[in-house]
């Protein structure tokens, strides 16, 4: 085998391995403390074990600071009613992993809730309804993260 081939080989093996040890949606977030917040909900909800799942899956993640954005009182009856907490959550997942480039070309997609989301672009901002993707494409072994600044709320 020569030099160029074992390059690409190893080269091929070091994406392997850096893609599978990314984890699930779920190990990712539980990781991160801007998604602190988040992980509470998905416990609550127990959805934490549905996006350590197979998927794929796609969601709009909200930080602690879009979470921050809610009144307090409001967010924590939201806490204590799981089936609401669920419908908001849900409404963050898209089945399939869709990448940043696919979402731009799109003007809506289906959420796991059932409703969809409205899909926009302002300037080269991407807009999911009203909130803004601020990074885009955080790859996991069962789907795609793409961080949002304010969460989103069905039907509204």
């Amino acid at each position: 085998m020569n030099k160029t081939k074992i390059t690409v080989t190893l080269a091929a093996l070091a994406l392997g391995t850096a893609s599978a040890q990314a984890g699930t949606i779920a190990s990712i977030v539980s990781k991160d403390p801007q998604f602190s917040t988040l992980l509470t909900a998905l416990k609550v909800a127990g959805l934490d074990k549905t996006l350590a799942g197979k998927g794929p899956f796609t969601v709009f993640a909200p930080t602690n600071a879009a979470f921050a954005k809610i009144p307090k009182a409001t967010l924590a009856a939201l806490l204590k009613d799981k089936k609401g907490l669920t419908k908001v959550l849900t409404y963050h997942v898209v089945a399939g992993s869709v990448m940043a480039a696919d979402v731009m070309k799109m003007k809506s997609a289906k959420t796991v809730e059932g409703s969809s989301v409205m899909i926009s672009t302002m300037g080269k901002n991407v807009m999911i309804d009203k909130s803004k993707v601020t990074k885009a494409d955080i790859a996991a072994s069962n789907g795609v993260i793409h961080v949002i600044d304010t969460v989103l709320m069905p039907g509204m």
